[in-house]
């Protein structure tokens, strides 16, 4: 076990490189700070590979499209899980002008903001483990390339803690990791155990509370907005869900002060049904999903909680190739990088 400011300070030449992004500087940085048998898990269409070449690949390419690109980190948390493992979970948005495709997705030539989560496990200072997902139809729904189903919340660039505070982070978190816990305990009691009543949200949730979901999902605002916008539609959907320390399944977690953090590749099994998710056929498919999150709490309410899942591969665990019906839906649109002058 590790004290936090260790754990964290570990990502510290990283997080400087990918601030102001040269890419054979980061590639330098990677090669000292990954262990060559790390296995590095990425979202689709990434996937899983071993190694800082991995991660450095992913992005090079990103780099490639924002010529300016920029790591925007929001909240750097780190702790000791209760297995005994130290990880630092980051949030923050890759930003940079939009300037050449990529995965196909085309330039639009203006700022282009992309959310991330990324966890690391950290040994003797040095990367033994990543997992890691970018919001890729974040930037697909700035480019007008989205092809599936509208989604339902709201659309923004998603915003840091409103205290201000996510890159200090500190303090003993086991009070708010059992809140956390025990909210997630009392959500999974519905349906199976009665109405929405039995999920106690407002024992749980700030009634101003912002939960901002992955784009496809979008963000929604209170217990309203959240019920309306993502639960009702996700339980309707996939009323069996069953999340982590399930055969298989197994989630990380860590917390400091008011924040909770949780990475798991995957961690929740669920089953297809009813009429569908997100336009989604109800195909009565097992699938899994990646859900990786950070909460904040607020006077021992949860005040703020950011979702990213990996929506590409839940598409993809079902025969959807979503950046395929990409290319088709946008195959008349020009790929070419933008150049722009000055303007001086």
């Amino acid at each position: 076990m590790s004290d936090r400011a260790t754990i964290k300070a570990a990502l510290a030449e990283f997080r400087a490189a990918t601030a102001t992004f040269e890419t054979s500087r980061v590639e330098a940085v990677l090669d000292g700070l990954v262990d060559a048998a790390a296995p590095i898990h990425m979202g689709h269409p990434f996937g899983s590979g071993t190694g800082p070449a991995h991660l450095a690949a992913a992005l090079a390419m990103l780099a490639q499209a924002m010529p300016d690109l920029e790591r925007r980190d929001m909240i750097l948390t780190a702790g000791t899980t209760p297995e005994g493992q130290d990880w630092v979970g980051c949030m923050g948005a890759y930003m940079g002008t939009h300037l050449a495709p990529v995965l196909d997705i085309p330039p639009t030539g203006h700022l282009a903001h992309m959310r991330y989560h990324e966890f690391f496990r950290i040994e003797g200072g040095r990367i033994t483990e990543a997992q890691i997902i970018w919001d890729i139809p974040e930037l697909m729904m700035q480019a007008g390339a989205w092809p599936m189903a509208p989604q339902l919340g709201k659309f923004l660039c998603t915003p840091g803690p409103m205290t201000q505070d996510g890159l200090q982070t500190h303090g003993e978190g086991q009070t708010a990791l059992a809140h956390v816990i025990a909210m997630l305990t009392d959500l999974c009691r519905h349906p199976a155990e009665g109405g929405p009543e039995v999920m106690r949200l407002d024992t749980y949730w700030h009634p101003r509370f912002n939960w901002y979901g992955p784009a496809g999902i979008g963000t929604g605002r209170g217990i309203a907005g959240f019920r309306h916008w993502h639960q009702i539609p996700f339980l309707r959907a996939m009323p069996d869900r069953k999340l982590d320390a399930m055969g298989d399944l197994m989630s990380h977690w860590i917390a400091e002060g008011d924040y909770v953090a949780e990475t798991g590749w995957p961690n929740m099994r669920l089953t297809i049904t009813d009429d569908g998710w997100m336009g989604i056929a109800p195909a009565g498919t097992e699938v899994t999903l990646r859900s990786l999150d950070f909460w904040r709490l607020e006077g021992g309410l949860i005040r703020e909680n950011w979702v990213l899942v990996d929506l590409l591969d839940l598409y993809a665990q079902i025969g959807v190739d979503v950046l395929g019906r990409m290319r088709e839906f946008n195959k008349a649109r020009s790929l070419a990088p933008i150049a722009l002058a000055s303007g001086l």
